[in-house]
């Protein structure tokens, strides 16, 4: 992929741990990602890190809108380069999901005066879910000021180490509210029409490239459809792919879902691997398939069948960090055993 090699076709998935202060990577980041690595995974992506302040999930992400945050992510990143992985972060920001608290304490809007911060920013001033807060439709000189915040933020990782670059446009956060007819209801250059819609996005994509080395790969994660009537499709995904490969991206982490509390998810085993077969087939890019992959046979036949260039693993990695070195094993190939485990492998 452009200058790197990946050991495997296994990735971690960007997961939030909801574990920082002030946006700062600590020793928690540094075992669960580098466990991840030591574990044979081929690289290994932070959880989703806020490229502003006010654009974090919770007052508890890892965040990349500091100069100041890149040393202790350089450390981690050091130590994941050195067992053989790749080392990544995918760039977000929460939009209408903002300032809101941990999961494990409900995970429901947190005010100012509770540790939270106002304004959220969003394309319209439409709330996520019934009882939210109510986001500021974002002017377009906050717009801007967000576009170049996704490329201060690839500086400063390109700055820690980091050798791939994920754009956060899924899962009902500010890229994928632009992008979604659903959360969308502008009526200037970014809202209406599918290119007006899609606009950000491209703008993020290009302020990233223009100081993303060439010689490294971008992904962009995106929700390939919102499982409701009248909001973004798969068809959206195709075409939307095709625009990014022709302005440098180099593979689509196909996800789905995130942006309305209400739609229908048919969950179950790779239920979402069918979206990264067809954009990858369509747009003639390179796709991630991710959503309940959990066996390695299973993991082995979206890549051997074509269906996705790489499988990204989140929960059946927090479950098992050493799954791809199990993996291997199973499918009977090399798997890179740390000199210190190999009497337990």
């Amino acid at each position: 992929m452009r200058s790197l090699v990946l050991r495997n076709r296994v990735v971690v998935s960007p997961m939030c741990e909801y574990s920082s202060r002030d946006g700062f990577a600590n020793d928690w980041h540094m075992v669960h990602l580098g466990s991840r690595a030591v574990g044979g995974a081929a690289a290994v992506l932070t959880e989703a890190s806020a490229v502003t302040a006010d654009g974090r999930i919770s007052a508890a992400d890892l965040g990349i809108y500091s100069d100041d945050h890149v040393e202790p992510l350089a450390r981690i990143f050091r130590f994941i380069h050195a067992h053989g992985a790749i080392p990544g972060m995918q760039l977000a920001h929460a939009g209408r999901k903002a300032s809101t608290a941990e999961p494990w304490t409900g995970g429901g809007p947190v005010s100012s005066a509770e540790g939270g911060w106002e304004p959220i920013w969003a394309p319209s001033a439409v709330p996520f879910r019934e009882g939210w807060q109510v986001p500021r439709a974002m002017p377009v000189a906050e717009i801007d000021q967000v576009v170049r915040a996704f490329a201060a933020a690839a500086r400063r990782l390109l700055e820690a180490g980091g050798q791939i670059a994920e754009i956060h446009a899924a899962h009902g956060y500010l890229l994928h509210e632009f992008l979604s007819p659903l959360s969308n209801h502008r009526d200037d250059r970014y809202g209406g029409s599918f290119d007006n819609r899609t606009r950000i996005v491209r703008e993020v994509v290009d302020a990233v490239r223009a100081v993303w080395p060439e010689r490294l790969p971008l992904w962009v994660r995106i929700s390939a459809t919102d499982w409701v009537e009248a909001g973004w499709t798969i068809d959206d995904s195709v075409a939307l792919a095709a625009q990014l490969k022709d302005r440098g991206v180099d593979l689509i982490d196909c996800s789905s879902g995130g942006n309305v509390p209400s739609a229908p998810i048919p969950l179950g085993p790779g239920y979402q691997v069918p979206f990264a077969e067809r954009i990858r087939r369509e747009a003639g890019i390179m796709t991630g398939a991710v959503g309940l992959i959990t066996e390695s046979h299973q993991a082995e036949a979206i890549v051997r069948d074509g269906q996705a260039d790489v499988v990204i693993l989140a929960r059946q990695l927090l479950r098992d960090p050493y799954w791809p070195l199990h993996a291997a094993r199973a499918l009977g190939a090399a798997a890179p055993v740390p000199t210190q485990y190999l009497r337990a492998f």
